[in-house]
């Protein structure tokens, strides 16, 4: 798997780290390289975009598709089921791997299930489970043998998948093991055949979810895209599912990034957090200063060419028919063109933090009013409870998770009161 970049020289490459060692020094290499980056992604060769303006023409692209078998290496065998990554390419049908068409039909259908009614309608749902989780998070039993707890697991990464479960009408004595699945597919860490084990259990569990909603519809978002009549054709049961899968792999992975990063920019930026404990500055400033500076995700995979396309703005450089494109949303979000020269800064007050984190076009994330929702109730209730709440360990100390998709900590460890 070690091909050449079209249009590259070996030294030219930046090899993304699976481990997320140093993911600010990834960060700037990638942006020093300019808005296309050459990377090796685990041996692939690919392209990686690191710039706000031409992100939003690319994501806006019809030559980019997301189909698979226009890739080059997929094409010719470089690339197969051995590859780790594979699996968040090689997908079952649903609105995050269709173009056109296709995917404008079963976009109407999510909307249409996932309306902003709905949305809306979970949030005493959410502010009931906030609550019982900061409950679990002050209990003695929570606390490690320094008095910390880890914000992470206790509150964090729980809150989203109960809420996303919630909505789809998963049972919730099935969240533990959904949640451990979801761990283990993630994590670069997985053997490749445990990892391939695992998405065939999840494409089971997902089909039998629809099969069942078919069946026995319900108030719930799962027999809402069983339902769906809006663009066209039904989905077919196999569309249902596929888009569950993606949905609840998604909606929580981003949401407990979102959270974890926003308490641990506020912690180490204290005259800020002191402002929005004030009043001085809303809630929603956090979560979108937040999204663009610690973006949840860090890359996303992958779009793949269907010609050769010229990019403006990128010194001459041609993504090749059959080159595969990363968004890399960090880089993105530290753009300084976009941003200015103090991008890298964690401004609440900042006037202009557009940012590209849920995406741009017609793949942009269709859960973002949902993750927004959760971190908007999550985060001020937080500091509510335990407004003298710190770090345990230095910021600098904290572990990336090994998930190359994702921007996220191994473990957050705080203290709730002084």
């Amino acid at each position: 798997m070690n091909q050449p970049l079209s249009t590259a020289h070996a030294d030219d490459v930046i090899a993304i780290d699976p481990m997320l060692g140093d993911l600010d020094g990834e960060t700037n290499r990638l942006r020093a390289a300019g808005p296309l980056a050459r990377i090796d992604l685990l041996g692939a060769p690919a392209w990686a975009v690191t710039s706000h303006a031409v992100a939003r023409r690319l994501h806006t692209d019809s030559r980019l598709v997301k189909d698979i078998n226009q890739w080059r290496l997929w094409q010719d065998g470089t690339v197969g089921q051995e590859w780790p990554l594979v699996g968040m390419i090689d997908v079952p049908p649903s609105m995050f791997t269709a173009d056109g068409p296709d995917h404008r039909r079963l976009r109407a259908k999510i909307a249409q299930a996932l309306s902003v009614r709905r949305v809306e309608s979970v949030r005493p749902v959410i502010e009931d489970l906030v609550a019982k989780l900061l409950d679990d998070l002050g209990a003695e039993d929570a606390r490690a043998a320094d008095g910390s707890v880890d914000l992470k697991a206790l509150y964090a990464q729980p809150l989203p998948m109960l809420v996303v479960c919630h909505l789809m009408g998963v049972p919730e004595a099935e969240i533990p093991v959904l949640t451990q699945q979801f761990k283990t597919f993630f994590s670069m860490l997985t053997p490749q055949d445990e990892r391939l084990a695992v998405i065939e259990a999840l494409e089971a569990y997902f089909l039998d979810q629809a099969k069942q909603k078919k069946a026995d519809p319900g108030d719930d978002l799962t027999s809402a895209l069983v339902l769906a009549d809006e663009g066209g054709e039904p989905m077919s049961i196999q569309e249902v599912a596929g888009n569950l899968h993606a949905m609840v792999a998604a909606g929580h992975e981003t949401t407990i990034s979102l959270i974890v990063n926003s308490v641990r920019a506020l912690l180490t930026h204290p005259d800020q957090l002191r402002m929005v404990l004030a009043g001085e500055i809303g809630w929603d400033a956090v979560i979108e200063e937040t999204l663009r500076w610690d973006s949840p995700t860090s890359h996303v995979l992958m779009r793949f060419a269907t010609e050769d396309i010229e990019v403006p703005d990128s010194d001459g450089l041609v993504i090749r028919k059959g080159d595969g494109v990363v968004t890399s949303y960090r880089a993105i979000g530290r753009d300084r063109t976009q941003h200015g020269d103090d991008a890298d800064s964690y401004d609440i007050t900042r006037k202009d933090n557009r940012h590209l984190s849920f995406g741009h076009g017609p793949h942009v994330c269709p859960g973002a009013a949902l993750s927004r929702l959760e971190a908007s109730v999550a985060l001020p209730a937080l500091f509510e409870r335990y407004p003298d709440l710190k770090l345990a360990v230095p910021s600098e100390e904290l572990r990336k998770l090994p998930i190359i998709t994702q921007n996220d900590t191994v473990v957050f460890p705080v203290v709730l009161r002084d």
